[in-house]
């Protein structure tokens, strides 16, 4: 798999990724601004805007304008939105990618933010929030960033904060979208079954008469910590669900595939130390799994996991063993090592059998790091990682106080910052 890239003279850049055995294809407009770029006065604009996008332009005046247009040529999109990045898509039939790229075009310029659909959305929004919280293996995340990046944009929750949701305007969407959406912050990724000439010409058709101006930066994250740390979210729940894991590099740095492999060997699978521990040893937990989260600034290595009530300090303290067997002498085995690095490589393979995961996976690295990698390039990556390296990123364990985030019915905060010792 290849990639083209082009520039437009606005800024916009553009990736198109021909995949010739496919009769569909995604056209996918990233844009460089997430949660993190907002403020305490907007927080959730960046998740807000994502649905107010469908809501209706000067062209096609409602949200049913919209998504009849795209039903109407058996189409699939959606939005999503991260602490870094926006996204907005359309997957369809190959012969209906200039239709896709005037719609997406056409709501990112001319979107009417019309204040009755604003404040009908509210509702939406705060039911979205709703329903995040009752769904604590999915919050337990939230809760865990909360820890570690504080009362920061990095710790808010993407999806905002009910009293801030309520009080936004169209003014509001007008000053973030004239901070961050500039062409020049923007990717189009177009990957399929595509005539690469039909798709530049369309792009700059249809993209080419947007206005560049200079965008705002974030703030990056100032970290200090000499002690574990302990957050509780109190809540009734049959299950209780934890997130352990210490802080560690950014996403560019040169431990980022070594603590890849270090995260599939801890908890990336059902062969894994921690799943075989913590679920079949001993019966404490229903899911396991660790991985390797990086950001452009920071970075961390967590294990999440759902556990009986009862036990849930039995399953702390086995995790927290796992996790000094890496402190005081990791010795990845052979067997390990070859393990790992298939299931990262075959997760990555299986995901870009989808034109829509391809897509993403060029956007975010032309938005986030400095060069783009094919997928070979990746598990050229993957592959070239040896034991020493792996057991050079094990260390940062020897220097990092571990953080322990908690969504259960408990209140002291004392007995689990002992079993972090």
């Amino acid at each position: 798999m290849q990639y083209n890239k082009s520039v437009l003279p606005n800024g916009l850049t553009l990736l198109m990724v021909p995949m010739s055995s496919f009769e569909s294809a995604t056209v996918l407009v990233m844009v460089g601004a997430g949660s993190r770029y907002e403020t305490k006065n907007n927080n959730g604009i960046s998740h807000f805007l994502e649905h107010m996008a469908f809501k209706g332009t000067t062209k096609r005046p409602s949200a049913m304008d919209i998504a009849s247009l795209i039903d109407g040529i058996g189409g699939e999109f959606n939005a999503f939105t991260s602490k870094e990045i926006t996204g907005y898509y359309i997957k369809s039939a190959a012969h209906n990618v200039e239709l896709s790229l005037d719609i997406l075009a056409d709501m990112l310029q001319n979107s009417k933010l019309d204040q009755e659909e604003i404040d009908k959305e509210k509702g939406v929004i705060i039911e979205e929030i709703n329903m995040y919280e009752d769904t604590p293996m999915r919050k337990i995340g939230d809760i865990y960033e909360s820890l570690l990046y504080g009362d920061t944009p990095m710790g808010w929750d993407i999806a905002g904060e009910k009293g801030v949701i309520k009080g936004i305007t169209r003014n509001d969407f007008i000053t973030y979208m004239n901070s961050f959406y500039s062409p020049s912050n923007m990717t189009v990724v177009v990957a399929g079954g595509i005539d690469l000439a039909k798709v530049e010409q369309d792009v700059h058709k249809y993209f080419g008469q947007m206005k560049k101006f200079p965008t705002k930066k974030f703030n990056k994250v100032t970290e200090s910590q000499s002690m574990p740390e302990v957050l509780i979210k109190q809540k009734v729940t049959e299950q209780v669900h934890i997130a352990i894991g210490v802080r560690t590099t950014p996403l560019e740095s040169k431990e980022r595939y070594p603590l890849s492999i270090l995260s599939a060997i801890l908890g990336g699978g059902m062969s894994s130390r921690l799943f075989h521990e913590v679920r079949e040893r001993r019966g404490l937990a229903y899911y396991v799994r660790t991985h390797s989260d990086h950001y452009q600034d920071v970075g961390s290595l967590v294990t999440t996991a759902g556990v009986d009530a009862k036990r849930v300090e039995d399953a702390i303290k086995v995790i927290c063993d796992q996790y000094k067997k890496i402190w005081n002498d990791f010795l990845p085995t052979d067997s390990e090592m070859k393990k790992a690095k298939e299931f990262l490589k075959g997760h990555l393979v299986l995901e870009l059998e989808d034109s829509r995961s391809v897509a993403g996976f060029y956007a975010h690295q032309e938005l986030l790091e400095s060069e783009i990698k094919n997928p070979d390039g990746v598990i050229s990556q993957i592959d070239s990682v040896n034991k020493d390296q792996v057991i050079e990123a094990a260390k940062i364990f020897l220097s990092k106080p571990l953080n322990l985030a908690i969504i259960g019915n408990f209140t002291d905060k004392a007995k689990f910052e002992k079993l972090l010792q």
